[in-house]
């Protein structure tokens, strides 16, 4: 490590957990990362980490907010039933491209695709509620946005406001109550009282109401006890494994996330700089010391 590096480790909290003295600082953790990836992947390998069969493709995406352009010719590639972790130091890109994906940016270049070979759909200009309505994705905010005041099952309604008919919004809670226990034994109680797993069940149950395809999740484990982080990820598991969803998520528990992920991508400063397996990313020591805290 650099004489500069060694500084700023001294002065900043870093990435992961540990001593102040021996914590890298976020700029550290770029610019290290920025050296074992000088080129980055290729599409013929990421196209082959999904299985050259992508579901989910972004393509030469460069997007931002306002003028301020965060992503730069990004390139992302997640085959249907897959799963994806999004890792990187804090600002490096990643929350910018769920919300790319969603609609929440604006984009100067590139495009977003759904759907298979020969199938795929250029989702790039529609808005989020098209996105959610017709191309079946949905996004999953981070912690805290559930209605407190409202019941479990308002909540849930709340996530069908683009079906055809409210009916038709009671019909698919009432297969999330079938599906999730803790929620139906609570479906008449305010949302406040529910622990943080149960909420965070909520959340994502009730992004489940308009049956999408792929699942864009931010953050899945913030702010959680580890019981309850281990509980939505099973949740989450069972939504890919047994339902078929496609994962894209971003995940600030590196291990955690990569340890769930078929697929992981390291963001640097808005740019791809790995990817590979997620358990491969797991053995790979660079990714360990920047990432993994070790």
């Amino acid at each position: 490590m650099s004489e500069q590096d060694n500084e700023d480790a001294k002065r900043a909290s870093g990435y992961h957990t540990g001593d102040v003295a021996s914590v890298m600082s976020v700029d550290a953790v770029s610019r290290e990362a920025e050296k074992i990836a000088a080129e980055g992947p290729s599409i013929d390998e990421l196209n082959a980490l999904a299985n050259n069969a992508p579901f989910v493709s972004i393509d030469g995406l460069r997007a931002g907010y306002g003028r301020m352009e965060i992503l730069h010719d990004l390139t992302l590639k997640v085959g249907q039933g897959q799963s994806l972790c999004l890792i990187g130091p804090n600002g490096a890109g990643k929350s910018t491209i769920l919300h790319s994906i969603f609609g929440f940016t604006n984009i100067f270049g590139g495009t977003v695709s759904i759907g298979v070979s020969g199938q795929q759909r250029d989702v790039t200009a529609l808005s989020s509620s098209e996105k959610l309505k017709s191309a079946g994705i949905a996004y999953i905010l981070q912690d805290n946005s559930v209605f407190p005041d409202m019941t479990v099952e308002e909540n849930l309604l709340m996530g069908g406001y683009l079906q055809d008919t409210p009916d038709l919004a009671k019909e698919k809670a009432e297969k999330v109550f079938e599906k999730y226990s803790r929620l139906a034994e609570r479906r008449s109680k305010p949302a406040r009282v529910l622990s943080g797993g149960e909420r965070r069940l909520l959340e994502i149950s009730r992004a489940l109401i308009m049956e999408p395809e792929v699942l864009l999740v931010d953050e899945p484990s913030i702010g959680l006890e580890p019981r309850f982080i281990d509980m939505v990820f099973e949740i989450l598991d069972d939504l890919q494994k047994a339902e078929g969803k496609t994962i894209i998520m971003v995940e600030q528990n590196a291990k955690k996330g990569l340890e769930f992920a078929d697929i992981g991508y390291v963001l640097v400063n808005g740019s791809l700089a790995l990817a590979g397996k997620g358990d491969e990313l797991l053995e790979n020591p660079e990714v360990g010391r920047l990432f993994l805290g070790g």
